[in-house]
């Protein structure tokens, strides 16, 4: 599937539908998964549908035995050594972020 191609909502749908699949093949019912995760049936529906939380997934993956899936998820950055030579084994802790402009909202305001 390409990601790049969908919009957020859609991410968030096919995400839903890939926990409720899981779910389903675990015949795991969404009050059963509610219970043992300790969360609400209304959340559990949420997240199936699209809406959840982002600790209401990693709360439900781990009920389901698929936390170890958080690597293809989003897999660890790796530094090069290149990189890593320059920051002299200093791990970032902040962005750099230069400042940005405001953009006016008309011409009239510079």
């Amino acid at each position: 599937m390409d990601f790049f191609t969908l919009s957020d909502k859609a991410i968030a749908d096919e995400l839903g539908r890939r926990i409720k699949t899981l779910r389903l093949r675990k015949n795991i019912t969404q009050k059963e998964l509610a219970e043992a995760t300790t969360l609400s049936l209304n959340t559990i529906k949420s997240l199936e549908s699209g809406t959840g939380k982002l600790s209401t997934v990693v709360a439900v993956l781990r009920e389901l035995d698929a936390l170890d899936q958080m690597n293809n998820f989003i897999p660890e950055p790796s530094i090069s050594p290149l990189q890593l030579a320059k920051m002299q084994g200093k791990q970032r802790e902040r962005a750099s972020g230069g400042r940005r402009q405001r953009r006016p909202k008309d011409e009239t305001e510079w």
